[in-house]
């Protein structure tokens, strides 16, 4: 048992590392095991695919048609790893993306069988689309690692995790060899080991803790202390990050960063705006003919500016939206685009000054309850020094006269 520890636990477990560790390791291991085991069927299917496709052909040009291939995977790897700190923004979601992308590879490469003479394009799509997700999981490994580590352990606590994974996948494909035998439909075996992949992935991202606060965990923190007065616990808060909503989604009703065009449907707006944040570092707003609210950073803006823009910008959302019994800013928006057109009969042009009450009450309850949320966010663990809010790089300027 000490030499198996040795290659599976980090030295001093479990006390080196958190209590979240061995839930997400077990959900590791299980996906790793479903794709160890999915591998013997998609190589068995491109070897056979590409054996037919040759029709006569010299090794060669077999062996150009897989390099092809793989070149085809290392382009897309290195086109898609731009995305950068977006890795650290939205990380569950993007790795969740990435594994349900390797299924869909997966899929792609089984597809070979059923239409051979297209072997060079399927295959070529489907390495682009696996290495895309390799990029992925290979950025969101580190930091994942590193939530789980207490102390300098974190080179011990990613080696012990790759082992691990490792092991699963062995132990996958060596079992996928034994039944691959048998000659099994590969149709119902896909489907079968795809869905335990996705099935343990899922409870993967979802078994992670992290510490700081993106948009999605800020969103459920800000949500509970606004309802309850009271922050929700690292492990709560995580649980109830959603992971379904991609990254790239535009469809968010708090928009951090905009450009000033988007914010703003009329300059009466802004400058009705404008005296409610003299003393801050950001403007926030609500665009009813958008139907979002959102929060316009200054130049002079600091991680904390951001921090607390985007905590005034879900206070205003909480405001309209109890104000309005509740209903979505879409609701909203229609009913004040129907109202908008009612008047503009009447030759009378609405403005946002429905809103201000709003927010000049949503100011007041920020200038007096951000500090609280601060403290009791980190009391509960929530890193508040830095945050992943991922804000827009538009910044407002002051205008000086010469």
């Amino acid at each position: 048992m000490s030499f198996i520890r040795s290659y599976v636990v980090p030295e001093g477990f479990p006390d080196s590392v958190t209590p979240s560790y061995v839930p997400y390791m077990t959900w590791r291991a299980l996906k790793h095991f479903f794709g160890g085991a999915l591998g013997v069927f998609t190589t068995k299917a491109l070897l056979s695919s590409v054996g037919v496709s040759r029709n006569g052909a010299t090794q060669g040009a077999v062996a150009i048609n897989w390099i092809l291939k793989d070149g085809a995977g290392r382009v897309g790897k290195m086109l898609f790893a731009r995305q950068g700190k977006k890795f650290d923004y939205d990380l569950k979601q993007l790795r969740f993306s990435g594994d349900l992308l390797m299924e869909l590879g997966a899929g792609v490469e089984l597809a070979t069988t059923a239409v051979p003479q297209l072997f060079l394009p399927l295959a070529c799509a489907a390495n682009v689309l696996k290495n895309v997700a390799a990029v992925t999981s290979t950025s969101t490994r580190t930091p994942i690692y590193k939530a789980y580590a207490r102390g300098e352990n974190i080179g011990d606590v990613t080696a012990k995790g790759e082992c691990v994974g490792n092991i699963a996948d062995l132990l996958g494909t060596g079992l996928s060899i034994l039944i691959s035998r048998r000659n099994p439909s590969l149709v119902t075996s896909f489907a079968i080991l795809s869905c335990g992949y996705v099935f343990s992935s899922y409870q993967e991202v979802k078994s992670v803790v992290l510490h700081t606060l993106n948009r999605a965990r800020f969103t459920v923190a800000v949500e509970s202390f606004l309802q309850s007065g009271n922050v929700p616990s690292l492990k709560d808060g995580n649980a109830q990050e959603s992971i379904f909503s991609p990254p790239w989604s535009k469809n968010t009703p708090v928009v951090l960063g905009p450009k000033f065009g988007e914010a703003f449907h009329e300059p009466a707006s802004f400058l009705a705006v404008k005296p409610l944040f003299e003393e801050e570092r950001y403007i926030v707003t609500y665009n009813p003919s958008k139907g979002k609210i959102y929060a316009l950073l200054k130049d002079q803006a600091k991680s904390d500016d951001i921090l607390k823009a985007s905590f005034h910008a879900h206070v205003l959302l909480h405001f309209i939206r109890l104000a309005n019994g509740k209903q979505s800013l879409k609701k909203i928006s229609d009913s004040y685009q129907l109202e908008r057109k009612e008047s503009s009969s009447n030759h009378a042009i609405p403005t946002n000054a429905d809103f201000l009450d709003h927010i000049a009450e949503s100011c007041r309850i920020v200038s007096s309850s951000y500090a609280v949320f601060k403290k009791k966010a980190a009391d509960q663990g929530w890193i508040m020094s830095e945050s992943l809010l991922n804000p827009g790089r538009p910044r407002l300027c002051e205008l000086k006269e010469l």
